[in-house]
């Protein structure tokens, strides 16, 4: 996965890989406890640094920041 990352001159691959994992753990936990809008946006940050894109507006195009 680390070969996916795509990182800046003051990042380290581990650190991205570390963030993505936390997150991807974030959504599993989140689903496991029945929160699923929780873990759609935890779902939404991990592909957000993967795509090095702002993250989206929620369905009813409400701004997450």
């Amino acid at each position: 996965m680390e070969s996916e990352i795509l990182t800046t001159s003051d990042e380290k691959p581990d650190d991205r890989s570390a963030l993505l994992m936390m997150l991807t753990y974030v959504e599993a936990e989140c689903r496991r406890l029945g929160v699923g809008m929780a873990a759609e946006y935890a779902a939404m940050a991990a592909a957000a640094m993967l795509q090095r894109r702002p993250v989206p507006a929620r369905a009813d195009g409400v701004p997450l920041h």
